[in-house]
């Protein structure tokens, strides 16, 4: 099984939070894939940010992160607001994340 390191654009500090949402080698964050994973990283309490969503998906495709320019940048942009949308919930109180990211307080739709 490969480091995650061994995917470009991913160095010690992606790594880590990848391993802490569960994500621990770079088989498997090619086998669930860049949407799915960062998922996981939103579910895991790392704040959103465009630019770690797309990097992600420019390394599992061995690219450069700089490499996301116009149209697929503006598609990956979309799907990335989705996402945040479902799996980063700003409402709720501190107390309220920490029983979610321990699994007590269920979702919201």
């Amino acid at each position: 099984m490969a480091d995650l390191t061994t995917i470009r654009n991913i160095g010690p500090a992606f790594e880590k939070e990848l391993m802490a949402a569960g994500i621990n080698t770079a088989e498997q964050l090619r086998d669930i894939g860049a949407d799915a994973a960062y998922a996981r990283l939103l579910e895991n309490g790392t704040k959103p940010h465009f630019i770690g969503y797309y990097v992600l998906h420019m390394g599992l495709q061995g690219r450069p992160w700089n490499d996301c320019k116009g149209e697929e940048k503006k598609a990956l942009r979309v799907k990335f607001d989705a996402l945040k949308a479902k799996n980063f919930d700003t409402h709720r109180s501190d107390i309220e994340d920490v029983l979610n990211k321990i699994g007590v307080v269920p979702a919201r739709d």
